[in-house]
This record gives structure tokens, C-alpha cells and sequence, in this order.
């Protein structure tokens, strides 16, 4: 390692837990994925989300092996979405999906077919560094 450096900081009690999502969207339907979006982020500030961020594509290469849109099975007229979210730890996130996830007016967000939600890939993500 880098000798010059100084002591790595200790991230065990990281005070953050992040979601992380790559989704694909009909690239003629954003302005309705961004009102759908707003609407689940109220939802999952309300249950402790502490900041949500929605991205939308604009230099995403094709890669040879691996990408965002090979990940995704992004098709000819959709563009991939990058998004997180924050939370205070992993136990607010934890019980915030339980609530959300029962809560209808989710339900009702989830079941307009603006997202393919088998080809979505998330995850859950313990901070090692926030500079």
C-alpha cells in the first residue's frame, strides 16, 4: 500500500447504508418515470430515506463483456437509470422496505408498467468511504 498515506479511517460504524438500483425505461416515457419517481421518494423519505437520487443515461457505452445496458438487457428504445438512496444505517433501511413495500399507494406506483422490474438490478450497500 501507500506508505505516504495517512492511517485508512475505520468504516465498521459507517453511519450510511445505500441502495442502489440500475433499471432500463422507455426513453419516450422519462417525464412520466420522473413523476413516478417523486412519488416513491416521498414514500421512502417518509419512512427514513435521508436522500434520493434518480439519474438518467446520457454516456453509457454498450461494453464488450459487461455494462449497464448489457446488465439491464437494455432494449433499442429504452435508457438505463441509475439510482440510490441513502439511509442512516441498514436497520432504518431494512424496516423502511418492509413498510413501503406493504404500503398500496407503492403498489399502485408499481403497477403501471413504466419499469421492467425483472431485468432491475439492486442491491444493498454498506459505506467503506465517504470523502
Amino acid at each position: 500500500m501507500l506508505e505516504s498515506m495517512e492511517a485508512e479511517p475505520e468504516w465498521e460504524d459507517a453511519p450510511m447504508y445505500v441502495d442502489g438500483f440500475v433499471l432500463p425505461v422507455k426513453a419516450a416515457h422519462k417525464d412520466d418515470y420522473l413523476a413516478m419517481a417523486r412519488k416513491a421518494i416521498a414514500l421512502f423519505r417518509e419512512h427514513g430515506a435521508t436522500r434520493c437520487v434518480e439519474t438518467w443515461s446520457d454516456d453509457v457505452p454498450y461494453g464488450e463483456v459487461t455494462s449497464f445496458p448489457r446488465a439491464v438487457q437494455l432494449e433499442d428504445d429504452e435508457t438505463a437509470v441509475f439510482s440510490w438512496m441513502e439511509w442512516p444505517d441498514k436497520e432504518t433501511r431494512d424496516a423502511a422496505h418492509e413498510k413501503v413495500m406493504a404500503d398500496p399507494r407503492m403498489a399502485e406506483l408499481m403497477d403501471n408498467g413504466l419499469i421492467a422490474g425483472k431485468r432491475m438490478i439492486y442491491g444493498g450497500f454498506t459505506v467503506i468511504a465517504d470523502e
